[in-house]
């Protein structure tokens, strides 16, 4: 009897415990009503919080397109998803009391997916998003000011959209999940990407492939916690900026992330460390800013700098404090000082990268390494990368980079070439090549401009930056024209150097002379979408002033309008939709566009005013936008 009596009382536990696993799911709509349940779209609710309410952990509430003014706050094991970032809207504008202000609360094992945060029009009161617990905050969500989430504990946060917010994600208390997010604070003052704060070092949030705009820091950790941060993208947006600063937390791991600046940004930071120890791998650094790596305090916490990279800046690595420094195995590269407050072992270079592509108006920045970059299995041999191989310097090397293939491409071309006399030969020089396969030079020449670069124009093949030409006689005014095209092992062609001009007034009575004054040389591509590199060179220096027109005559762009000092110089006309768009919203550095770019002809003319206000230069030339 004791078998009969057993099993219907074990089913019915089972039958007892597994109603209590079965999840509801609950809808919201502008056009409900306040009448639960609310289990099908004709009987919504038309709001949120009244739908949270009713429900318990494991639940699931849709929410239709529309504006919800409300504070949210969620309950545990809640799954609350919009109908996306475009049109469903949290709107609590008219609530907000004080900075403390939370439009969103996520608690412990909640997804939230799917909505635009609009939580003040003053970006520094308020915060859009907060909460605890395991969270999956996984959707597209778009945050307008304050701050856009407060998560703890456990959460993943997925695929969201934070726009014009003083915090993108504040993770406190928190074993996170932060992942591929877009966050855009950069116009906040003060802005941050993600933060990171825990009284309690057991929490190991994990930062995972966000994109950020930021004017104060990308990712910051406060205090506590042992982070993953990994695989990020941080825009530096304004000076005295920081992509990711460590402070007061035990052992971060900071792994192929990288900071761009996008101006010239001389004293903001790419990862500053103050005084934590923290393994920092296969980290990229690039642009115009104050520091690549530095580190600051004076205890003897131990840094772990290994398969760095860094590009461009004023200091590369610098040891600002009484830090212990394990260094090795970095590339610090083109920076005015590479290494600075230690002494860098030879596993350290300072050799060109050779990247697919570090210029940017010839399309988006590309931080893979060409075929016979000497970053290729140059990093800690301790380390593998992805595909069992010796790791790879720089931001796709190691276990958390990518696997992909070295493309072979050709040098880039020669910049800066001039023409002097010396000894009745022109001399030609340009900057060198700094590619591991660099191999040579060819030098052509043509009296006719924009000429056609093939082997019946070549004049010379050197391996230096320098040629001298032996022009044939004349008794008359001729001009010559050369470029300077480079070649690398491969037999790979670059694209041609800017053309540079000679002017000859008769070899029989005068030498000649090279034009290695004022210059305002053509504009390259062109035709060109969506931008165009207008060089110029000056003599001495003067003050500059390079202004694009329309063909009517009117006024589009001010491109310069500023004293410059003697040398030459590249200037970037894009005018795409986002760039007007940019320069039209605020007070641009040049100024905004003053009308409409279309395709068509455009004029852009340079005038430089010596000392004394004095005028010593001028000239135009003719561009093609084609759409």
């Amino acid at each position: 009897m004791k078998p009969k009596i057993f099993l219907p009382l074990l089913l019915s536990s089972l039958i007892l415990n597994s109603s209590l696993l079965i999840s509801t799911v609950r809808y919201v709509s502008p056009t409900g009503s306040s009448t639960p349940p609310y289990t099908t779209w004709e009987t919504a609710a038309d709001s949120i919080m009244e739908c949270i309410n009713i429900s318990v952990f494991g639940d699931t509430i849709y929410v239709a397109n529309g504006t919800y003014k409300e504070q949210v706050v969620m309950i545990p094991g809640l799954s609350l998803v919009g109908a996306g970032m475009d049109s469903c809207v949290i709107d609590t504008r008219e609530l907000v009391t004080s900075a403390s202000f939370v439009a969103v609360e996520v608690i412990d094992s909640c997804l939230f997916r799917g909505f635009k945060i609009i939580v003040y029009y003053n970006n520094e009161l308020g915060y859009a998003i907060t909460g605890g617990g395991k969270s999956l905050i996984e959707f597209n969500n778009v945050l307008i000011a304050g701050v856009g989430t407060l998560i703890g504990l456990s959460p993943m946060v997925l695929k969201n959209i934070y726009s014009d917010v003083q915090i993108g994600i504040w993770a406190f208390n928190s074993s996170s999940l932060i992942k591929n997010n877009y966050i855009n604070n950069a116009d906040s003052y003060l802005g941050q990407g993600i933060r990171i704060e825990a009284f309690d070092l057991t929490y190991t949030p994990v930062i995972d492939s966000n994109y950020i705009e930021t004017t104060g820091f990308g990712i910051g950790i406060a205090f506590g916690s042992k982070p993953t941060i990994t695989n990020n993208t941080i825009i530096l947006k304004a000076d005295y900026s920081k992509g990711y600063q460590g402070s007061y937390t035990d052992t971060a791991k900071v792994f192929n992330n990288i900071v761009i600046a996008s101006q010239y940004l001389p004293n903001s930071d790419g990862f500053v460390n103050t005084g934590v120890p923290h393994q920092t791998y296969n980290n990229n650094v690039f642009g115009e800013l104050g520091d690549g790596f530095v580190f600051t305090g004076d205890d003897s916490h131990l840094i772990q700098l290994v398969n760095n990279s860094i590009i461009n800046a004023n200091n590369g690595i610098i040891n600002c404090g009484g830090q212990s420094i394990s260094a090795h195995y970095n590339n610090s590269w083109n920076n005015d000082v590479n290494y600075s407050g230690f002494t860098p072992d030879t596993t350290n270079l300072s050799v060109d990268p050779m990247i697919v592509n570090d210029d940017s108006t010839k399309g988006d920045l590309d931080f893979h390494l060409q075929k016979y970059s000497p970053l290729i299995d140059a990093g800690d041999p301790n380390i593998l990368d992805r595909d069992g191989s010796r790791s790879d310097i720089g931001l796709y090397g190691g276990p958390y980079g990518w696997s992909y293939t070295y493309n072979d491409l050709a040098p880039r071309p020669p910049h800066n070439l001039t023409a002097v006399v010396e000894d009745g030969l022109i001399k030609l020089s340009w900057n060198k090549n700094t590619e591991a396969d660099f191999s040579h030079y060819r030098i052509y020449r043509d009296t006719v401009t924009n000429f056609i670069y093939d082997t019946t124009r070549i004049v010379g093949i050197t391996s230096d930056t320098l040629f001298y030409d032996n022009l044939p006689i004349t008794n008359k005014e001729k001009k010559y024209y050369y470029l300077v095209t480079a070649f690398d092992n491969q037999n790979n062609q670059s694209e041609p150097s800017e053309e540079v001009t000679v002017t000859i007034t008769g070899l029989t009575e005068h030498p000649p002379i090279g034009d290695d004054g004022f210059r305002l040389l053509s504009n390259y591509p062109n035709p060109f979408n969506p931008s165009t590199i207008i060089p110029y060179r000056l003599k001495e220096p003067g003050y500059v002033k390079l202004y694009v027109y329309d063909i009517k005559g009117e006024l589009v762009k001010v491109l310069v309008n500023q004293w410059q000092n003697k040398g030459y110089y590249e200037v970037v006309f894009q005018p795409n939709t986002e760039e007007r768009e940019r320069a039209n919203s605020f007070e641009a550095p040049m100024g905004p566009y003053y009308s409409d770019i279309a395709t068509g002809i455009y004029i852009y003319q340079i005038m430089v005013r010596g000392e004394g206000d004095i005028p010593v230069f001028s000239d135009m030339g003719k561009m093609i936008l084609l759409k």
